[in-house]
């Protein structure tokens, strides 16, 4: 365990992502408040703040043990932490001036401190340096809007964030592509429709979204159903005058749906919002095993325009392992049945770092991906929240080999170009295998509309059912007393969030409930 003691409560979260990033096998406390832990630190960290200066104060590590393993390839750290069992007074101690009226350049200058001395003492970099947020390409497109050249972009990002020339040119590259793909988008009268189905034929065991068994809850779909039109309702009513840009029905698993069920929602969603200006209509098919010859054709005669079969790995003994009841031969049919039906722009999504999966897995994955050709494919990087079964009971997992490096990415990225899929949007999360990110390829005039604007939050994402989080999109000035860094990573707009009760019981109860909530944050923000 590494404890970080503060002498008051201040950049807790990017303290404790940054340590984190280094050695996401150790439990990481970061805390203003005396505490007591579970177990005993074996490394501590002091971080006082005055009134113009930082001090970060550091035991210094022990010599490392030989069976000391790479945090990089995801593997677990020994029991032995980096600086354990340090002599007493074996501290290194750094101190930056600063200027706390400026957030922003203080946060970073703080990061850099903090990353050079656990760089130091560990001897490794991060890919992605001190960015620990989960947009990073938000930096390279505020700049590029501004009419600066990829030069400059790459010299800030590397003076700034110590990021590493690759994942620069990753983000610069998506940022350029991102802004052609939304150059056609009206930010201020457009907005997007987020619909959530909660349901799934079972929940993974990486699985951290708010999903539900669908065999406990198939005689309350419909009933879930009548909540989703009261909201709908709403928003077309609300939303009338503005133009709706894109559409996406997730999950869970929408296809867990009955054909009927399906073509219920959409005819609802087809009769109450004027799609004319919509660019894209989106229903993640997800899961084989919820996939029928019925549902697609009802998808494809509502003309849906995109859809993912999800195989997240085609090895069948890692499927069977993460909980997922289908077969490699289920996502090979399914992608044909789509195909014989016309669907043009399919999705498939893989996972990195799945328990027990090497590279030579990988490869073999990609050998039967490539084989079938899709027109998008996202890889993610496996990121374990709170919430995920995997995380919640490690010690039955503990045993597992969970890898991810670069390696992985860069035999996905040479397959991707090799079928003429380009990156063209890319986000990160808490947790993930070897610091890396999730990336999502299409092929030309395939990028996914939904996925950019969510990323960017650059437009308002009506999001409606259980769980969803609708995001309103303000333009906003940052204040006069905030720096350029500030304009930059926080793009200069407001983000307005409102929440929906995740328990399906609870949303069908108060439905009411998560619709006026909506309304007064209209009223607050007076939103017209």
């Amino acid at each position: 365990m590494i404890e970080v003691t503060l002498n008051r409560p201040e950049f807790e979260y990017d303290i404790h992502s940054l340590i984190k990033a280094f050695f996401p096998a150790e439990y990481v406390g970061v805390s203003a408040e005396a505490k007591q832990y579970d177990e005993p630190a074996t490394s501590r960290m002091h971080i006082e703040y005055t009134a113009d200066a930082i001090r970060i104060r550091l035991q210094r590590k022990a010599q490392m043990p030989e069976e000391t393993q790479n945090a990089d390839e995801g593997t677990k750290q020994p029991e032995e932490s980096w600086m354990a069992k340090a002599e007493e007074g074996a501290w290194i101690e750094r101190e930056i001036q600063v200027n706390f009226a400026d957030r922003a350049d203080t946060k970073n200058r703080l990061k850099q401190n903090l990353y050079e001395l656990l760089s130091e003492e560990t001897g490794r970099k991060l890919p992605w340096g001190t960015l620990t947020g989960i947009r990073p390409t938000k930096i390279p497109m505020k700049f590029l809007e501004e009419g600066k050249c990829r030069d400059e972009i790459a010299s800030y990002m590397k003076e700034t964030y110590f990021a590493s020339d690759e994942k620069i040119g990753l983000s610069i590259d998506i940022a350029e592509r991102e802004l052609a793909l939304l150059s056609g988008i009206d930010y201020e009268n457009g907005y997007s429709l987020y619909i959530g189905i909660p349901f799934c034929p079972t929940t993974c065991l990486y699985c951290s979204f708010t999903s539900y068994p669908l065999a406990s809850w198939a005689k309350r779909v419909d009933s879930y159903l009548d909540a989703l039109e009261k909201e709908i309702d709403f928003v077309a009513v609300k939303f009338a005058a503005k133009h709706l840009n894109s559409v996406y029905i997730g999950g869970g698993t929408p296809t867990t749906l009955e054909p009927y069920q399906l073509d219920r929602l959409i005819r609802k969603i087809k009769c109450s919002f004027d799609l004319s200006n919509c660019l894209e209509f989106t229903v993640e098919a997800g899961r084989p095993d919820s996939i029928t010859r019925e549902k697609l054709e009802v998808l494809r005669k509502h003309g849906i325009s995109r859809i993912s079969i999800n195989p997240q790995t085609m090895k069948q003994e890692t499927l069977k392992l993460i909980g997922r009841h289908h077969t490699v031969e289920q996502t090979i049919e399914s992608f044909h049945m789509a195909r014989e039906l016309g669907f043009d722009n399919i999705n498939m999504d893989l996972i990195m770092g799945l328990p027990e999966e090497t590279l030579d897995d990988v490869h073999r994955t990609m050998e039967q991906i490539a084989a079938l050709a899709p027109d998008n494919l996202t890889v993610h990087s496996l990121a374990l929240k709170r919430a995920a079964r995997l995380n919640m009971f490690k010690e039955d997992y503990k045993n597992y080999k969970m890898v991810n490096t670069q390696e992985h990415m860069d035999l996905v990225a040479g397959y991707a170009k090799e079928m003429g899929l380009a990156p063209y949007y890319l986000y990160r999360q808490k947790g993930m295998a070897g610091n890396l990110e999730n990336v999502g390829y299409a092929a030309p005039h395939k990028a996914g509309v939904y996925n950019v604007l969510i990323m960017e939050e650059k437009q308002t994402i009506m999001a409606l059912g259980a769980g969803a989080t609708t995001k309103f999109v303000l333009p906003a000035e940052p204040p006069e007393t905030e720096s350029n860094a500030f304009r930059i990573e926080h793009n200069a707009f407001r983000i307005e969030r409102v929440e929906n009760v995740k328990d399906v019981e609870n949303y069908l109860g108060r439905v009411d409930e998560m619709i006026n909530r909506k309304i007064r944050k209209m009223e607050e923000l007076s939103w017209h």
